[in-house]
């Protein structure tokens, strides 16, 4: 890995933003041919994908298909899925484990075979992964080879602050808008850099940060959706939010994951009393997907005024336990529960967007020279409802595919991109408006747009956006950005699309669940968004 370059020869033939799973193996695989460079706005292990511990889902064994993945895809995403995209990320899937292989990731094996588990919502094992902590492994081996390659240069604690579009250079050849470059918040230096190339990469993943409980990582603050959008792009199906069924309930322990495949593995979920509940609610029972088992847990909390539900693996042996589940055994002892002797204390939290920017099977978004891979991109492939970690094996096959399409696109037109100007603005003084707006929309977002909704709360939660919205571009028009500015900024922006879209949505389907529309309408369509500045 090269050190990082002065400020004024930022130039590179790919800009890649974010550094998980998507990022690393886009990088990895274009850096054969071209100078990439990776900008992550916090260190580069730090994304989403290392905190995933399930695993990766692909046909592996022959008593498996390619047509009983998609379908339990299918059924998963409620009938919002692209059937096209479907397909292609399932036939892909095999592929990209042999790669990952290659690359070293260390799966877990079984007799000279790998170890397959099964989780929520799939019909066969399928689950490829490194014990509980498969995100973790991955992200290790590739940063490795990441930092190897001298044709990769990595821009650590690097905030997105906006795109560059050619449409807002001068001298810019009379064509379809492209996306030229962008702006990154150097938080060394408190200094806004400009990056040019011909292509750029959006692999910044999610936004489960707008939620107040969250499994997800501070770094999830929907900076690539909110910065497609404002460069004008689609977005679609941002209503549905996947809440994780089970994150450790502790008051200690923040966004700990309690894994899909504690319950594919026998786990059962129990009321304060020891009863059993989700058999009343799917005939699936715990194996149901994230979805149903969610708003069960939803259902009983409320009813019985829970603080919250109980995941029991005791009834496996503990050498079962600390073979499938080391981190999350260790984890829970470090806070005194014993999971070979004593249930897990969990609640549902904010885990996955399902929707995101509009893509197609190549990465492409509406704006020439603009990809969107992973969980910021909306491929098709998640529809309605992600079924379980169908989310690593979509970024490496997007990875791969948007490789091959950049490798078929001709060299851009080098334009001169202007500097960012701060010349008009000074240090802000009141920052505790910046912690406060966040709070604030946390905790509505939780209220109101969470895993029920109603009309009434969502026009509340719409009202009080608009506020904060009003306020926030007052703060970034006057003041000298900042990390927590601009995630705050994208934040609301993301909040909007997400309440703008299940407002659109006049029915129950997957993860958008309505008190007010509690029917599923006969046809399946998706919800996509237009910026005013769409080309």
């Amino acid at each position: 890995m090269k050190p990082k370059e002065k400020a004024s020869s930022l130039n590179f033939d790919v800009l890649i933003v974010g550094s998980g799973l998507a990022g690393l193996s886009a990088a990895l695989l274009l850096s054969e041919k071209y100078r990439v460079a990776i900008i992550t706005k916090r260190a580069v292990s730090e994304g989403s994908s290392g905190w995933a511990q399930g695993g990766i889902a692909a046909v592996w064994d022959k008593s498996d298909s390619f047509a009983a993945h998609v379908d339990d895809t299918l059924v998963a995403g409620a009938g919002l899925c692209d059937l096209a995209a479907t397909q292609f990320v399932v036939e892909q899937a095999p592929q990209a484990i042999a790669w990952l292989q290659a690359m070293g990731v260390p799966f877990s094996t079984e007799d000279g075979q790998l170890h397959l588990t099964r989780e929520g919502g799939h019909s066969a094992r399928r689950i490829v992964h490194v014990t509980d902590a498969t995100g973790a492994a991955v992200q290790r081996t590739l940063i490795e080879r990441v930092k190897g390659s001298p044709n990769i240069t990595l821009f650590q604690n690097h905030t997105l602050v906006d795109l560059i579009t050619s449409d807002k250079v001068k001298g810019s050849p009379s064509q379809a808008k492209s996306c030229v470059g962008l702006y990154a918040l150097d938080e060394a230096t408190d200094e806004v850099l400009t990056f040019q190339a011909a292509h750029t990469v959006l692999a910044t993943g999610g936004a489960g940060k707008v939620y107040l409980y969250t499994t997800n990582p501070d770094t999830a603050t929907g900076d690539g959706i909110a910065a497609a959008w404002r460069a004008g792009c689609r977005v679609q199906n941002m209503e549905f939010i996947q809440f994780h069924p089970t994150c450790l309930y502790h008051p200690h322990a923040k966004s700990f994951l309690i894994s899909e495949a504690v319950r594919g593995e026998g786990g059962r979920l129990l009321l304060p009393d020891g009863t059993r509940f989700m058999p009343k609610h799917d005939s699936r029972a715990e194996l149901a997907p994230r979805d149903v088992v969610a708003r069960a847990i939803d259902f009983e909390m409320k009813k019985g005024g829970l603080d919250c539900v109980y995941l029991d693996i005791s009834h496996q042996p503990l050498a079962f336990i600390q073979e499938h589940f080391p981190n999350i055994y260790a984890r829970c002892l470090e806070l005194g529960i014993d999971i070979s002797r004593q249930p897990i204390p969990v609640v549902p939290a904010a885990h996955y967007t399902c929707g995101g920017v509009v893509a197609d099977l190549h990465g492409r978004t509406d704006v020439a020279g603009l990809y969107a891979i992973g969980e910021a991109a909306c491929s098709g492939l998640h529809g309605a409802n992600r079924l379980a970690s169908n989310s690593l094996v979509e970024c490496m096959v997007f990875a791969r595919a948007t490789s091959h399409d950049i490798g078929l696109s001709q060299a851009a037109t080098v334009l001169a991109l202007p500097a960012w100007d701060d010349s008009r603005v000074t240090d802000a003084d009141e920052s505790v408006v910046i912690s406060h707006n966040w709070d604030e929309l946390r905790r509505f977002m939780w209220d109101y747009v969470g895993i029920v909704r109603t009309n009434k709360r969502l026009e509340r939660a719409a009202h009080r956006i608009a506020v904060l919205q009003g306020e926030i571009q007052e703060f970034y028009a006057h003041f000298h950005v900042s990390r927590d500015l601009l995630e705050l900024r994208n934040l609301v922006q993301v909040a909007d699309l997400i309440v703008q879209s299940a407002r659109a949505r006049h029915e129950s389907r997957g993860l958008h669940f309505s008190r007010d529309y509690p029917e599923l309408l006969e046809e399946a369509k998706p919800t996509i968004l237009m910026p005013s500045n769409f080309s």
